[in-house]
């Protein structure tokens, strides 16, 4: 994922901020709220202000269904606690910063075959009913940010 973090670096400055500004492979930790701190893969911070987070994910297979859970679980749990330090204070009194959320799948015959869900009490909401593992990252990215957890997100796949 180094490449894909040097290409969003590049592009923060190409927007005007100073290299200097840009943190990727060292002093990458903020604080949390329900931890102590976060390793995060690239901050933008300027004067003292954090302007932009930015995590970079991937997942190859063959065990998507358990890497699926885990992945999910990790993003919506790194964003609350984001979210929450800054809303305690932790980031100073800055503008609300930039929260990214960049992820890449394997494009193989595993990740695109229909998964069957398993309903014993409630069902499921439609949209997941007959989807791949490349339709639910989709899906799961599209949501973080229709319920503002990330600022933005992208979602690409490769062999």
């Amino acid at each position: 994922m180094d490449g894909f973090v040097q290409l969003f670096a590049d592009l923060i400055i190409d927007a005007g901020l100073a290299e200097e500004c840009i943190y990727r492979k060292r002093s990458l930790e903020l604080p949390g709220f329900f931890r102590p701190t976060k390793e995060w893969d690239l901050l933008a911070i300027r004067d003292g202000v954090l302007l932009a987070v930015i995590e970079a994910k991937s997942q190859v297979g063959p065990s998507f269904g358990n890497n699926f859970n885990n992945r999910t679980e990790e993003a919506m749990g790194s964003a609350l606690d984001l979210w929450t330090a800054y809303r305690e204070g932790a980031f100073r009194t800055g503008p609300q910063p930039f929260l990214g959320y960049f992820f890449m799948l394997e494009d193989c015959s595993s990740s695109q075959r229909p998964v069957k869900v398993r309903e014993p009490h409630f069902p499921v909401f439609d949209e997941f009913r007959g989807a791949s593992y490349m339709k639910r990252y989709e899906l799961f990215c599209r949501k973080l940010m229709l319920e503002r957890h990330y600022t933005a997100t992208a979602f690409i796949t490769s062999d």
